[in-house]
């Protein structure tokens, strides 16, 4: 297994990132808030886990061990693949999670796309014993993030999630007046599907 990854940061997309790593080119799968924590050219080090399937070989990164570990535990529980596990991680921080789970909140579980109320059960039931008291670290998503691409980095990170460009856009402009000075561009994208799952 690849535990991490450490090399410079060759490109960035919408939802992946390419580190070199001794001329090798390794794209590691990532969320909009570990993505907004990179910039091309300097060297990063990213936590990951591999996920084999018959027909692909994929590497995830993350922001730390803590979110590695919550996108690990999610997939255990049964219904949840990789696809699923990623957007939880893109939309609670890994305490979030915990507490979800813990306090069996299904309405903060189901704002994550892919997630409804019987999978949210499902998940609060098999992964109950696993996760653990939430740790209250705090949880370094973006505030690196120059603060002018917050907005189209919140805007990608929806889309990528499969929001319409549309309802992106509006639910961006619900955030935008919790921007600030220094936008968190993880906590950001957070409230926005949180304004999504209402409408």
């Amino acid at each position: 297994m690849i535990a991490f990854v450490r090399g410079e940061v060759a490109a960035v997309t919408l939802n992946s990132a390419v580190l070199e790593v001794g001329g090798v080119g390794l794209e590691l799968m990532c969320t909009p808030g570990t993505l907004a924590t990179l910039r091309v050219g300097r060297s990063a080090t990213l936590p990951t886990s591999m996920v084999v399937r018959e027909d692909s070989l994929t590497i995830f990164g993350f922001v730390d061990d803590d979110e590695k570990q919550i996108f690990e535990i999610a997939q255990t529980a049964s219904g949840v693949g990789p696809k699923v596990a990623q957007a939880i991680v893109a939309v609670m921080s890994p305490d979030e999670v915990r507490r979800a789970i813990t306090t069996e909140d299904v309405k903060a579980l189901t704002r994550v796309p892919g997630i409804g109320q019987k999978g949210a059960q499902r998940i609060i039931l098999e992964l109950k014993d696993r996760v653990g008291p939430p740790v209250g670290a705090h949880h370094p998503t973006a505030s690196a993030a120059p603060a002018a691409p917050w907005r189209d980095q919140v805007q990608q990170g929806l889309i990528g999630l499969g929001w319409s460009a549309k309802e992106s856009e509006k639910a961006v402009d619900a955030v935008a007046p919790e921007a600030g000075d220094a936008p968190d561009v993880g906590a950001l994208l957070r409230a926005a599907l949180r304004t999504l799952s209402k409408a």
